[in-house]
């Protein structure tokens, strides 16, 4: 075995991969279907043109989604590192770029713990119809106890305890690892969550009503597709559901066969996505024409997102419906394991990050990056004051934090270093189908278009009118300037100096067949570049 083939095995060993295509694909899909999938989709198609809103949805997913979800991957799988080192491999001064998206990750799951711990929770009130009368009154007064908006240290034992217990079971699994760790748990739970949801949604087409609730979601309004924020909720659903440009992509990819088909991967993640929306719209609405018809009201009347559709509308459907208790442990029991493997995905991204820069053991980085994330979350989340904290924080890192940094990902990939030439030439060495200067225009100008658009109208619609109503204080804090610190944070955590013996400026060895990357630059114990050959990640002979 030649000296890179041998450091090329060696660091695959020390990072760990995935057994099989079809492992990273069931752990790509767990990603991205995600509470969004069954709990903001049907709503945003209901609200953008009913039925007419799947011409804009798949325009959106062919020449955005699935384009930017290949850059993600080619990044990945070429550079064979977490979102820092991949970015640092493609030029060191866009390493900061890569921990911008290991910031946002690290936010996102300290507060969306929180959303699975309720969603444990319900899966249990459910079999007993806890909430009572009062679906709402019982989730913001008794279950949360929320009072005024204010920050409180007032812990809520019924969210303290599930919530731990979310955080134990992402620390066990991330332990295990690549393999025993993460694909196993996609292996088990993603059939399991698609099997769980087909039960549901033909649970919910037998209710009574659920064919205005269909008709409801699926009628076209086609004069809407002449209005520029239906297509921008198109583009803005899109990347929000695939898990790309914020580091979760570059990173699963890291840890497949560099033989693999990552085009074919990346179609059948995407339409797997998508399938999975559709049927969530399915079941959703045909439930929701229940509620509507049971109340004596139009379906529009009852249709909500998020937290509202989840936790106030459902229990009421719950509550009025046949064999409710089986609909209410289906439905709560699909966000929990559609969660866990979501939130799996978005801690792994800042333990790959910690384990590359600073060569520490799998267990090692998984404690160090689950604790505090885990503290973070119960000192923030397990109080009275947890569901506005969280509402500010999920809205404006969203919005400001994934859009900038995948928008400006984008353009630095694309025009000021030139690569996706070479980026797509990877994909095309095992991927099928091909694709050359069509995925290079979509890459490069339709997709940052539309993610630009999404962006724009954001920042309009939040500078019209404070968020939600929240105070000033609250939407500075823990939205405009948290996002703002955001990248100060990752390009002050670039500045750290990487492992000794670190492959950088360009692709690891063995991961382009054929191109000679002997004498590849490395980082020294101070982070310098220096060229050596036959080194293993530790620098020795």
């Amino acid at each position: 075995m030649s000296s890179t083939a041998g450091a090329a095995a060696q660091e695959e060993r020390r990072r760990g991969a995935f057994s099989s295509r079809r492992v990273f694909i069931l752990a790509a899909i767990g990603s991205a279907v995600g509470l969004g999938n069954i709990w903001r989709f049907p709503y945003v198609a209901y609200e953008n043109g009913g039925g007419a809103f799947v011409v804009p949805y798949l325009v959106a997913l062919l020449t955005a989604g699935i384009p930017f979800l290949l850059l993600d991957y080619a990044i990945g799988h070429r550079h064979r590192g977490s979102a820092p080192l991949s970015f640092a491999r493609l030029r060191r001064g866009t390493e900061g770029l890569g921990w911008w998206q290991v910031a946002i990750c690290f936010l996102i799951a300290v507060y969306y713990a929180a959303v699975l711990a309720w969603a444990l929770s319900y899966t249990f009130f459910s079999l007993d119809q806890a909430w009572g009368a009062d679906p709402e009154g019982f989730f913001f007064g008794e279950y949360l106890q929320a009072g005024d908006v204010a920050v409180t240290a007032d812990v809520v034992p019924g969210v303290l305890v599930p919530l731990a217990v979310v955080w134990l079971a992402v620390l066990v699994v991330l332990a295990l690892g690549v393999q025993r760790g993460i694909g196993a748990v996609s292996l088990v739970f993603i059939p399991v969550l698609v099997l769980a949801f087909a039960v549901l949604v033909v649970q919910a087409l037998l209710l009574p009503g659920a064919g205005a609730g269909l008709d409801a979601l699926f009628t076209p309004d086609w004069a809407a597709l002449a209005e520029p924020a239906v297509w921008a909720a198109a583009f803005g659903q899109i990347f929000f559901s695939l898990s790309i440009g914020f580091g979760i992509m570059i990173t699963y990819a890291s840890y497949v066969g560099r033989r693999e088909d990552m085009t074919g991967s990346g179609l059948v993640v995407g339409f797997s996505n998508s399938s999975f929306e559709l049927l969530a719209g399915i079941g959703v609405f045909a439930a929701l024409g229940f509620m509507a018809q049971a109340s004596g009201v139009a379906v529009g009347e009852v249709a909500r997102d998020g937290i509202a559709l989840a936790f106030i509308a459902f229990p009421t459907i719950i509550s009025e419906a046949p064999a409710g208790a089986l609909i209410g442990v289906l439905f709560f029991g699909s966000l929990v394991i559609a969660g866990i493997t979501s939130l799996i995905s978005v801690i792994e991204v800042v333990i790959s990050a910690v384990r590359d820069k600073l060569d520490t053991s799998r267990l090692t980085a998984t404690l160090a990056v689950v604790v505090p994330s885990a503290v973070l979350s119960l000192v923030l989340f397990s109080t009275t004051s947890g569901i506005y904290v969280l509402d500010v924080v999920d809205h404006f890192v969203n919005q400001y934090g994934i859009l900038v940094v995948a928008l400006l990902s984008m353009l630095v990939v694309a025009w000021v270093l030139r690569a996706l030439p070479r980026l797509g030439d990877h994909l095309n060495v095992h991927g099928r189908p091909r694709i050359g200067t069509g995925w290079r225009v979509l890459t490069s100008i339709v997709a940052p278009a539309g993610l630009a658009i999404v962006l724009v109208l954001a920042v309009r619609d939040d500078l019209a009118a404070p968020y939600e109503g929240y105070p000033t204080w609250l939407l500075l804090g823990f939205g405009w300037l948290l996002v703002l610190a955001l990248p100060l944070v990752g390009f002050l955590l670039a500045r750290l100096p990487w492992r000794a013996g670190t492959h950088l400026d360009g692709p690891p060895p063995g991961s382009d067949p054929g191109t000679p990357l002997d004498g590849a630059p490395v980082a020294d114990a101070a982070g310098r570049d220096r060229s050596v050959t036959g080194h293993d990640e530790g620098g020795r002979r």
